[in-house]
């Protein structure tokens, strides 16, 4: 008795892998069982663009570090070599120097000069100078310094005191920036996943359309055949006959297209997901018997100041506003002193701290630099003056902003009550096309309609399908894209 009651289970269950594997075998791709949450987890991973706001988030971490980095010392080492053509002398020949002697009678030193024997008086020479009587001699190889090879360098500490402001403004500024990438990041993140959601729906909308129209063939192709049958038995013309050909060929020609835009559509999705186009995306919703639009909040009125707090597009704007601000304030620094502290340690090969050595040494020295701006013919105010023009401009958007979300709030609230409103209305039209559909089959049968009464009914009946799957899909799509803008959308916030 379980055998039996597992047979059919098991019968379905090699049918639809068969059919999946003609259906890959076919497209050439891989066969994939997915649901909306796993789709929507492909995207938020695959997304190029949104691998890009992430990027975009560590980069402006990064210059945050940058930024703070500025409070600190900074320490930096230069050095070089340089090489001398010559020798650096300072006389350009022996030195003669005169020399002094010490008098007793004046108790000072007095220069030793020739005197004229006859009347004691110091004699000059040809160029009108004294001629000493004694000299101390200088070689000018004494005095000459081998400068053909030189090392030198210079360890330098420098410990920025005050910037006008500016590394304040700049670690704020950074940190906005930071922010505002986080925001740009999960605004892109919920485009992502409305993208996913439109592309999901979309295959399940051809699905649901392509079970409609294999139905909608069907019907026709069993009223060719009664037509066929009461042709030959004499109670139908050809007419009649012709007429129903005709219509069960442009169903399978819409066939045929919904079976094409079917294949699009997967494709489509599979490329929103990041895989391969050629991936077949097997749907958890495609094989529902059929499709159902789920309930939305009917409120029209929102606290919007909530609805502002989440929205990641405004927060982005004011974000942005902050920063400008604070590039106010690094344009305000540009017209204040600047003052820092500054210790180096530099060495040289040769040096001269204690004679002329060709070795290694250095000396420190500390010290204190002041900037001050004085007149820049209004380069600078005018700077400062541009930046806060760019705060007012950036306050503005953001009001602007709140305006036009505000009215996306009101237009998505009413479209999505209207969404269902127009499901519950096609699903009432549904159940009064089969109704219709029925009385029409059954007054053929009894010979009181003929097959244009049963055809019109086909039609009404196809239509009021195709109307309640577009209606449903609709509601769905209403649902996300009102979650998205009141910044309710759930999704995880790691990719």
């Amino acid at each position: 008795m379980r055998i039996h009651r597992l047979l059919p289970l098991i019968v379905g269950f090699i049918t639809t892998t068969l059919h999946a594997q003609s259906v890959a075998d076919a497209a050439g791709g891989q066969v994939m069982s997915v649901s909306l949450d796993s789709c929507r987890a492909m995207a938020l991973t695959n997304n190029k663009q949104l691998r890009i706001k992430s990027e975009s988030v560590k980069k402006a971490h990064y210059q945050n570090r940058e930024a703070f980095a500025a409070y600190l010392p900074a320490l930096d080492f230069a050095g070089g070599y340089m090489y001398n053509q010559k020798e650096l002398s300072i006389f350009d020949s022996d030195q003669l120097l005169p020399t002094k002697t010490f008098d007793l009678k004046t108790q000072s030193y007095q220069f030793n000069l020739v005197k004229n024997p006859l009347t004691g008086e110091p004699i000059k020479g040809p160029d009108g100078q004294y001629v000493p009587e004694t000299v101390a001699l200088i070689p000018k190889e004494a005095m000459t310094y081998d400068i053909h090879n030189v090392f030198f360098g210079a360890v330098t500490l420098t410990q920025p005191i005050f910037m006008g402001g500016k590394i304040v403004a700049m670690n704020k500024l950074t940190h906005y920036a930071e922010m505002l990438a986080k925001e740009m990041h999960n605004n892109e993140a919920e485009n992502v996943i409305y993208a996913v959601d439109a592309a999901y729906w979309q295959v399940v909308s051809l699905k649901a359309k392509q079970k409609l129209a294999n139905s909608y063939v069907a019907l026709l192709d069993t009223l060719r055949q009664n037509v066929q049958a009461m042709l030959n038995e004499g109670v139908a013309t050809r007419s009649d006959l012709l007429s129903v050909e005709v219509k069960l060929n442009q169903a399978q020609v819409d066939q045929t297209k919904v079976d094409n835009g079917l294949v699009l559509s997967r494709m489509a999705l599979a490329q929103v997901c990041g895989l391969p186009v050629n991936t077949i995306l097997m749907l958890d919703d495609e094989d529902a018997e059929t499709i159902t639009g789920t309930r939305t909040a009917t409120t029209t009125s929102y606290n919007m100041e909530d609805v502002y707090s989440r929205r990641p597009d405004l927060k982005a704007l004011e974000y942005g506003a902050k920063i400008y601000g604070q590039q106010q304030r690094v344009a305000l620094s540009s017209m204040l002193p600047n003052v820092a502290l500054i210790g180096t340690y530099s060495f040289s090969n040769p040096n001269m701290f204690n004679g002329f050595k060709k070795r290694f040494d250095g000396a420190f020295s500390v010290g204190a630099m002041v900037t001050i701006p004085i007149w820049h013919w209004g380069g600078n105010y005018n700077k400062y003056r541009a930046a806060k023009s760019q705060v007012k401009i950036a306050e503005l958007e953001i009001a602007d902003a709140r305006e036009m979300i505000s009215l996306q709030v009101s237009q998505s609230a009413f479209k999505s009550q209207e969404a269902m409103k127009t499901y519950v209305t096609t699903t009432t039209n549904l159940d009064k096309a089969n109704e219709n559909l029925r009385q029409a089959q059954l007054g053929f049968r009894e010979g009181v309609l003929t097959t244009d009464n049963v055809m019109e009914a086909q039609t009404a009946w196809l239509k009021a399908n195709s109307e309640k799957i577009d209606a449903a899909i609709d509601v769905h799509l209403c649902d996300v894209y009102l979650s998205k803008v009141l910044g309710t959308l759930q999704y995880n916030s790691e990719y």
